[in-house]
């Protein structure tokens, strides 16, 4: 039932991992990733407090320039997350020059990595794998390099498995708005008649459903493309609509 219903949320994703990871040169292959970290869900948050769909800790989001903050939280957005998780595995792929060392170091930290080579003799010239060092890793990460062996193959060969992807309910054409104003998910939903669900679902990065757009900040709405035209029409009083109330 997961692997199906992940197969369903693949379709509206993976554009977004693929296109990221493309412009930063790595391999595609990497798309897979999210699915073992949040099994697609941009809501997830760990015990630790890792969030969104790559499972980033707050330090190492700010670090990469993702906003977090009390009304705002890019770990959730597709796209943002996406194209900070790329950079990220860039730079521990080129600590490593390793892809199995440095999808390990995602999951447990270059830190815990370091530790492992050291506990396994590696130098620079005597160069380790994950395999190498396997026994010295935490045990979450053990199993984290052949789960995104299994994700990798169950996602491509599912025909093979008898699997078939679940439908979804997610748009697969959006439309992106540019909102220098304070915005309630609410005023969008009631002058335009987009879902709030829908809203939320291509939204998720807006933790209390308000963009926090002002003249200096502008953040980005997506809706369904079928409604744009009903967004444009209201673009520039939308704002305005029960302001008192909602924000």
């Amino acid at each position: 039932q997961l692997v199906e219903e992940m197969l369903g949320l693949s379709l509206y994703y993976m554009p977004f991992f693929e296109q990221a990871l493309e412009k930063e040169g790595v391999p595609l292959e990497l798309k897979y990733l999210p699915v073992i970290e949040s099994a697609l869900n941009p809501d997830a948050v760990s015990r630790v407090g890792a969030t969104g769909l790559w499972q980033f800790m707050l330090t190492t989001a700010k670090g990469l320039g993702l906003e977090v903050n009390s009304i705002i939280d890019e770990r959730r957005d597709p796209i943002r997350s996406s194209e900070m998780a790329a950079k990220y595995l860039k730079q521990l792929y080129n600590i490593y020059g390793d892809w199995s060392l440095a999808i390990a170091s995602y999951n447990c930290g270059p830190g815990n990595v370091n530790k492992a080579l050291r506990r396994a003799g590696g130098t620079a010239d005597k160069k380790k794998d994950f395999w190498d060092i396997y026994h010295y890793l935490p045990r979450e990460t053990r199993g984290y390099v052949p789960a995104f062996v299994g994700a990798l193959y169950a996602l491509n060969y599912y025909k093979e498995c008898g699997i078939t992807p679940e439908e979804v309910n997610m748009p697969t054409q959006i439309d992106t708005f540019h909102v220098n104003r304070m915005l309630h998910f609410k005023q969008v939903n009631e002058l335009t008649g987009v879902p709030m669900d829908v809203l939320k679902v291509l939204n998720p990065q807006y933790t209390h459903d308000i963009i926090p757009g002002s003249a200096t900040d502008t953040w980005i709405l997506r809706i369904p493309a079928d409604y744009t035209g009903n967004f444009i029409a209201v673009e520039d009083n939308i704002h305005l609509h029960k302001a008192d109330t909602l924000l």
